[in-house]
């Protein structure tokens, strides 16, 4: 009993879903999906091994039509599922079984599906699917998250709201099912679960800059590598691991050493257990002691 979308980014293939619901941990049911294979929604009465065998479907050359259509085919409740699928040449199918708890239905575009159960009202999936339209401008995940955003606004699950999830994965193949995920997000249990998600996402981002800052400073681009840990510090100003590792990172160039050692002051100041941290740097060989000798 929730509402989702399962979507294809055209500009760079990658696939995503996203779900919110008056239900615990509803990220561990509904969200699955596989770089360079597809996505999945699996919701109402789940059927959660519509995730795992759609992939292995899809993998072997099914497409998302044909794959949905074969789990419907030996399911013999059938009639009470609702599932979402996307695959990695866009195509995308959804189902909405006649036993599903109306408010149920849903609606298929270019390249996505949205698709609810048991809503306040029959206007949440087309919301959703205005918005994933309107938004198209976002990267994936926050369009996705936008989208999540725009059913709740129309009305949401009937009972309310408990938790959320997002899964996005490249749309390059790999060998191993568990590369290649872009974000695999989930609030477990929050009373509101989408504003949760969005922190998540964004602090993701955060985290994104802190290793672009890492490679640049690696081939001496200090400049540029400055510039992306003072993104992540926006992105996430209240988040005192990525300041630590930006200021750690900065140690190892001669030319920042005096950047870091600031960082780590201010770290330190703020919060004494990340001295604790930094011996033990030292101690194990990751840190030069004469850079942080002053400051322990």
């Amino acid at each position: 009993m929730t509402y989702s979308i399962v979507a294809r980014d055209q500009k760079t293939g990658d696939l995503g879903v996203a779900v919110q619901s008056h239900y615990f941990s509803v990220g561990s049911v509904v969200t699955w999906a596989r770089s360079g294979v597809g996505a999945i929604a699996t919701q109402s009465m789940a059927e959660i091994s519509y995730g795992p065998l759609g992939l292995d479907l899809m993998a072997g050359g099914k497409s998302a039509k044909e794959a949905l259509e074969s789990l419907l085919y030996s399911d013999p409740r059938a009639d009470t599922r609702q599932v979402g699928i996307v695959d990695s040449g866009g195509m995308v199918f959804a189902h909405t079984g006649s036993r599903c708890i109306a408010n149920a239905g849903h609606v298929m575009g270019d390249q996505f599906s949205c698709q609810a159960n048991l809503m306040s009202n029959d206007s949440v999936w087309s919301e959703m699917e205005k918005a994933f339209k309107t938004n198209s401008e976002l990267e994936l995940p926050e369009r996705l998250v936008a989208t999540l955003e725009a059913g709740e606004a129309a009305g949401g699950d009937a009972r309310g709201k408990q938790s959320s999830a997002l899964l996005v994965v490249s749309s390059k193949p790999y060998p191993n099912y568990w590369s290649g995920r872009i974000m695999d997000l989930r609030v477990e249990d929050d009373p509101d679960p989408i504003p949760e998600l969005k922190r998540l996402v964004q602090t993701k981002r955060a985290y994104e800059w802190v290793e672009k800052g890492d490679d640049l400073l690696a081939i001496g681009k200090l400049e540029e590598s400055m510039q992306a840990f003072e993104k992540a510090r926006e992105l996430a100003p209240e988040n005192d691991e990525i300041r630590f590792w930006a200021g750690v990172t900065l140690l190892g160039s001669r030319n920042s050493e005096r950047d870091g050692r600031e960082i780590l002051r201010e770290i330190f100041a703020k919060n004494p257990r990340w001295i604790s941290v930094t011996k033990s740097l030292v101690e194990k060989g990751y840190l030069p002691k004469e850079t942080v000798l002053d400051l322990l």
